[in-house]
């Protein structure tokens, strides 16, 4: 049986309120707010205002129609484990993104082989989200730089090969990529984020990508330095 072109939550989860609901739409600056208070000056990732980004760029693709629904269920479920750490009896340890490596390696949670049963760790989940992440960084940067006429599918699937194609395999990155071609206009899609005209949000992304991309490189960083970005 062929495998879906991402791979869905255990169990069919319902959106909670915050992600979901026309009155909660999503807001470019909304993000833009959430990761520029992710890095403190000691270049830690906040994993409170992590989520929070998250939450709204789920509810971007919430929004972009069926093609990216096995994604937002994904994200959605990787956010929920995330908030269940940071909410738990040692939520304290999950402030950061550098303190949550540092207990879970201390205490042997990562889990470095393949599971067996145990529950997913922190940065296990975060890596899933963080791969996503790139690819979003990715595509949105196309559309900010792409010219009027260019198509969405093409900047799409780009960003797809170079980011989250690594980690599917050949028949699932066929599904993806034929799904992309049903992706609207470049317009369409700057416009559907809440942030004025087409070149209003051009501008607003020219403000946002590099907090994302500052995020992303602080984590990257940090999983490359502790051999924990191929975790099964």
């Amino acid at each position: 049986r062929a495998p879906l072109p991402f791979p869905p939550a255990p169990a069919p989860l319902p959106f909670p309120p915050a992600m979901a609901g026309a009155e909660n739409g999503f807001s470019l600056r909304e993000v833009l707010s959430a990761f520029q208070t992710c890095v403190t000056e000691r270049r830690e990732v906040l994993l409170e205002p992590y989520l929070r980004g998250w939450r709204g760029l789920i509810r971007f693709l919430q929004g972009l129609g069926a093609v990216f629904s096995l994604i937002c269920k994904d994200a959605v479920a990787k956010v929920q484990i995330m908030e269940g750490h940071c909410g738990g009896e040692q939520g304290d340890r999950y402030t950061s993104l550098q303190s949550m490596v540092r207990h879970e390696l201390a205490q042997g949670l990562v889990g470095f082989q393949p599971r067996s049963g145990r529950p997913d760790s922190g940065c296990r989940t975060v890596l899933r989200l963080h791969r996503a992440l790139r690819w979003l960084e990715l595509f949105l940067e196309g559309l900010r730089t792409a010219k009027h006429d260019s198509r969405t599918s093409v900047i799409c699937t780009e960003s797809y090969n170079a980011s989250l194609a690594a980690h599917h395999p050949w028949l699932v990155q066929k599904v993806a990529t034929a799904a992309f071609c049903t992706l609207p206009s470049r317009d369409a899609f700057l416009e559907s984020m809440n942030a004025g005209t087409a070149e209003e949000a051009v501008a607003m992304l020219g403000e946002a990508l590099p907090c994302i991309r500052d995020v992303y490189g602080i984590t990257q960083e940090l999983f490359a330095q502790h051999g924990m970005l191929d975790l099964p």
